[in-house]
């Protein structure tokens, strides 16, 4: 029709971003930032998305994940943000299965929400694969401390 409409014709060009130039800028490090990916997600175990919601506890989990991406992988382990746990085998008292979709030898990571509330995955480089939401704490099961 001959509307001009500001979404029919694009520079190509404005969608190509220079994303280490930014990264160093940014860091100061060519270290990349965090990415979250929830390709793995498993929808059989844990809670889903929408039953973290009706808890109200979608919210926070967003925030947290947007404040990691913030950091690398490094800052995020040094400072306890993310918990990598020692061990590569799946946890041996967990409420959870290892999913078979998911390599064997992954190195599991946690990162509390809010309280017990933790999301659980593994890395690979930069990219964070979340595999489990765990309101209750039962991925990695631990005795009460002061009990």
């Amino acid at each position: 029709m001959g509307r001009n409409h500001k979404f029919t014709e694009r520079n190509n060009p404005t969608y190509k971003r220079e994303v280490s130039k930014k990264r160093e800028l940014r860091t100061g490090k060519k270290d990349p930032y965090i990415v979250f990916c929830f390709r793995d997600f498993d929808r059989n175990q844990g809670q889903e998305f929408k039953d973290w919601e009706h808890d109200k506890l979608l919210l926070p989990l967003i925030n947290k994940l947007h404040e990691i991406c913030q950091l690398t992988k490094t800052q995020a382990i040094t400072n306890g943000i993310i918990k990598q746990y020692t061990k590569t085998d799946f946890p041996p008292d967990s409420k959870f299965k290892h999913p078979t979709y998911i390599m064997t030898g992954v190195t599991w990571c946690s990162l509390h929400i809010q309280g017990k509330e933790c999301v659980i995955g593994y890395f690979e480089e930069n990219v964070f694969y979340l595999v489990f939401l765990d309101k209750n704490h039962e991925f990695w099961i631990t005795n009460k401390k002061n009990t």
